[in-house]
């Protein structure tokens, strides 16, 4: 009870916090980042980056497709990004919930029920969180594999049926407001385990994690031993930024833990220019994806009829 009566002055603490580091930080180290200059080479690399970013939510967007599909409700890959592409943006707005119930609006306006639309949105952060600790897990050097290798199988573990349906569902009956949805959420599940989604989501988190490394090579030279380990803090960071509660986005708590945990080889200054222009870079590839999904959808509104020709990966579970 008195967790539940803190909880709306928890996300303003840790955002209080998350800017007081980031702030303390800069104050010591603004000189050196006011002396960093970029030439044609370092901007190719910040251009590549914004491509590498752009082309990651177009993917994650067709991966939410696959997981409706595995749902058992077939979606075109079209239809898929455009909606997660225009729904994204929302994100940023105050309670960081609305790009969640655009989605959900969304899939219930093509007549799917309620509950699946929830699931769809719940367990999609829930495999990205998954996906995002496996990639952290995979650059820790000073671990030894046997542990590595433990710890990615539990990661593993955490995303099978038994262990993420009740999960899934406990999250889903929190965000639904339709009684006969919530009622329908206590039995629903996923019949196997989500290998494709998850894949899916991998593949999500090694395009971000590139899109921040070619960021930071525009500020520096990485040595190729140091590839992994700025990979890996980088995923531990999205990670804490996509679950801790804080500022929409996970702004703040993604700056501080990133620059907490990037190895200490690289000067300060760089590590805070390259997480003001990854938040920048990153804020302007959701925008521009969302503008081109809106644009396309505009000029070609019929494209994706409600009853879309793709097979279901699966069969549709029993309700």
């Amino acid at each position: 009870m008195l967790l539940k009566r803190l909880k709306p002055y928890l996300r303003w603490l840790i955002l209080g916090a998350a800017l007081f580091f980031l702030i303390s930080t800069f104050r010591q180290h603004w000189r050196e980042v006011a002396a960093i200059r970029l030439d044609a080479e370092d901007g190719g690399w910040l251009a590549i980056a914004l491509l590498t970013t752009t082309c990651a939510h177009i993917w994650t967007g067709w991966v939410w497709g696959w997981i409706l599909r595995e749902l058992g409700e077939s979606v075109s890959a079209g239809w898929s990004i455009r909606t997660y592409l225009i729904t994204n943006i929302a994100k940023y707005l105050p309670g960081n919930v609305w790009h969640f119930y655009g989605r959900v609006s969304a899939v219930t306006g093509r007549g799917v029920e309620l509950a699946i639309a929830i699931v769809s949105v719940v367990l999609e952060p829930l495999l990205m969180a998954a996906a995002a600790l496996m990639v952290g897990l995979m650059g820790i050097q000073h671990i030894g594999w046997g542990l590595q290798l433990g710890s990615l199988a539990i990661a593993l573990a955490l995303v099978h049926p038994r262990l993420l349906n009740p999960a899934v569902q406990r999250l889903s009956r929190k965000k639904a407001q339709d009684e006969a949805a919530s009622l329908a959420l206590r039995t629903f599940g996923l019949q196997r385990y989500p290998w494709m989604p998850l894949l899916g989501e991998l593949i999500f988190l090694a395009l971000r994690g590139l899109g921040f490394l070619w960021i930071m090579l525009a500020f520096t030279v990485i040595p190729p031993a140091q590839v992994l380990p700025v990979i890996s803090a980088f995923s531990f960071a999205w990670l804490l930024g996509l679950v801790v509660p804080g500022a929409p986005g996970g702004i703040g708590v993604f700056e501080a833990t990133a620059i907490a945990l990037l190895p200490p080889s690289f000067p300060p200054a760089v590590i805070l220019s390259t997480v003001a222009c990854y938040r920048l870079i990153s804020t302007l590839a959701e925008a521009i994806g969302a503008a081109g999904a809106w644009l396309v959808s505009q000029r070609h509104p019929q494209t994706d009829p409600p009853d879309s020709p793709e097979p279901p990966l699966k069969t549709p579970p029993n309700q």
